[in-house]
């Protein structure tokens, strides 16, 4: 966003002239008009978002192509802001060479969260539109005003029960794995990596309330045995209402020449979001194609006939270009959205893997925030130093100096041992912070 309002400075003092040469390189000088302006339509003055209506449209921009005084192909931006607010942390929509530009409800509620918006809370926005001529050339709108109301996108499906065990987290020294709420009363679902070992359920990560299963028959006594559990992935669903669970194997995976080579090596894990009622990774991929599969198996795959982001059991594969990706699926509704990114970022240092002699701790989304902040839950560090670094590489690498901010190429990070969690936030990418618990 900087660098747009960069070019609108420049637009003052550069001159408003292009030049360019015919085939006989005689001169041609093409003047912009002094008088030319980006005239903005907005399809409504105001709008309550529903989050009913995720998919519809919201809002439409348009505007008029404008008299530039020549022939001119413009790059146009859709600029957002808060009212009196100065468009230097504005929010951006690319509408390419067009001439207008619709918005669903949910990208533009996801706007309005990122302004700064809450839940249910209407104001004004402003909108303007810049026409991108070249490098260093500029015309940009007068704002127009839009009064919204947002809705709050995240999920609260966040209960007080946890898995705790030996199997688990070694009976507590790192919080209970957490149940969440399903679509009926007194029914929780828990999606858990385990060890060999044991396991309980439990409230509050405390013992006055637990319950085991006495028997091994499936049915959940207040503080019973020790259930016993083999290494894996699971789904536990616990009926609060009737005291009974069930657990059986269950991990959805990416798999593919793209990623391990139709499965010469484990897929790449998928992770519930309960912020979403979605599952989500962050991966490399090549060149090549992928598709989903259930428990490393193909029994159960989906891929995309059609290539309309729409997914179909044992459709077709999903061809995609070499890089890094934030892949989300609704298994709700079968649909898949596939982000790509610049960068993926993990801990390195004497501190953890001995300054890369093993790979980096990735860190992965923070789901439950809006803007891009980054988490990495119960990293074990030793007493050393550590610094972030963009995927297992120098290239781009940050430290700190005063403990807060992220200095690119900064200092290296004290560590004292101990278990941590670590946050990264780039949400301001000029000023980044951590935070380290």
């Amino acid at each position: 966003m900087k660098n747009i309002l960069n070019k609108l400075i420049l637009l003052l003092v550069a001159p408003l002239v292009f030049v360019a040469c015919n085939n006989d390189d005689d001169g041609i000088v093409a003047v912009l008009n002094p008088n030319a302006s980006v005239d903005v339509t907005l399809s409504t003055s105001s709008v309550v978002l529903d989050p009913n209506m995720a998919d519809a449209e919201a809002l439409f921009v348009s505007w008029m192509q404008p008299d530039f005084g020549y022939n001119a192909a413009a790059d146009y931006t859709i600029l957002f802001d808060n009212a009196g607010g100065d468009f230097s942390d504005a929010q951006s929509v690319s509408a390419g060479i067009g001439l207008e530009k619709s918005l669903t409800t949910s990208k533009l509620n996801g706007i309005l969260l990122n302004l700064g918006f809450e839940q249910d809370v209407p104001g004004d926005i402003e909108i303007r539109v810049v026409a991108g001529l070249g490098d260093y050339n500029s015309i940009v709108s007068e704002s127009s005003i839009l009064n919204a109301t947002a809705y709050e996108d995240l999920l609260d499906q966040s209960t007080t029960w946890g898995v705790v065990g030996s199997a688990a987290n070694d009976w507590g020294a790192t919080p209970d794995l957490p149940f969440y709420t399903t679509g009926t009363d007194g029914v929780l679902v828990a999606y858990v990596t385990l060890i060999d070992g044991q396991i309980k359920f439990r409230k509050d990560n405390a013992w006055d309330l637990n319950y085991g299963d006495t028997g091994a028959d499936g049915t959940l006594e207040e503080g019973g045995d020790n259930i016993d559990v083999t290494a894996g992935t699971y789904e536990i669903i616990m009926n609060l209402n009737n005291l009974t669970y069930t657990m059986a194997p269950l991990s959805w995976g990416i798999v593919g020449s793209a990623y391990n080579n139709w499965g010469a090596t484990p897929d790449a894990m998928l992770t519930y979001d309960p912020y979403s009622d979605q599952w989500r990774t962050i991966v490399t991929l090549l060149d090549g194609d992928m598709k989903f599969r259930l428990n490393n198996d193909w029994g159960t795959n989906y891929g995309d006939t059609g290539v309309d982001g729409v997914l179909d059991l044992n459709g077709d594969n999903i061809v995609v270009t070499a890089g890094i990706y934030i892949v989300t699926v609704n298994f709700n509704d079968l649909t898949y959205t596939m982000e790509e990114i610049q960068y993926v970022w993990g801990l390195v240092g004497g501190a953890y893997n001995n300054w890369g002699a093993t790979p980096d701790a990735q860190f992965t989304r923070d789901w439950s925030m809006s803007d891009e902040v980054w988490i990495l839950n119960d990293v074990t560090l030793i007493d050393g130093e550590w610094k972030i670094r963009a995927n297992n590489d120098w290239g781009v690498n940050y430290g700190s100096d005063d403990g807060v901010t992220l200095v690119d190429g900064g200092a290296n990070i004290l560590a004292t041992a101990g278990t941590y969690t670590v946050r990264l936030d780039f949400s301001d990418p000029d000023n980044p912070t951590y935070t380290i618990e």
